[in-house]
């Protein structure tokens, strides 16, 4: 448990095993994301509020204490997207933060397979962020800017990929 203390004036959090944190920190975000091919082309979304950016990304988001990953991953990509999934296996971790912001976050993507469900246009995001989504070919994606860099190639590649640590982008 951890405590909050007052150590020359400067506030502090103590963690496990005598940890000092300074009250600026913040813990890890964890997200899941969806890499979700069907009739080979790859589900993208925008979540930018407003369309206030032209970044895509794989669906998906931060996770709830008490769901697994999975369980995470398929309710948010039916919040985003309508779609129904089944969650394979992990393909990628992903970090970025923003250290203006003591941010950060780690992203585990996964396999997904389409279970039931079109894309509409008449779909909405309960949360309001996610305003457009759509299916891309591999030469239709390299027309976007996506996010990570490495969606591109790991969506119609295998195996299991690690993104190091980069600045998030807006």
């Amino acid at each position: 448990m951890a405590l909050l203390n007052r150590i020359g004036g400067n506030s502090c959090l103590f963690g496990r095993l005598g940890t000092v944190f300074p009250m600026t920190y913040r813990p890890i975000r964890l997200a899941a994301r969806a890499v979700l091919l069907h009739e080979d082309r790859l589900l993208l979304v925008n979540a930018y509020p407003g369309q206030q950016s032209d970044l895509w990304c794989a669906p998906g988001g931060g996770v709830e204490a008490g769901a697994s990953l999975p369980d995470n991953l398929a309710r948010e990509v039916y919040e985003e997207t309508g779609l129904r999934v089944d969650v394979g296996t992990p393909c990628l971790i992903n970090e970025f933060h923003s250290p203006e912001h003591g941010f950060h976050q780690v992203e585990v993507f996964f396999r997904c397979a389409l279970v039931e469900g079109q894309l509409s246009d008449d779909w909405q995001d309960p949360e309001a962020v996610v305003n457009r989504r759509q299916f891309v070919t591999r030469q239709e994606i390299r027309a976007l800017r996506v996010k990570p860099s490495s969606l591109i190639d790991l969506a119609w590649g295998d195996g299991l990929h690690y993104d190091p640590l980069e600045r998030i982008v807006s």
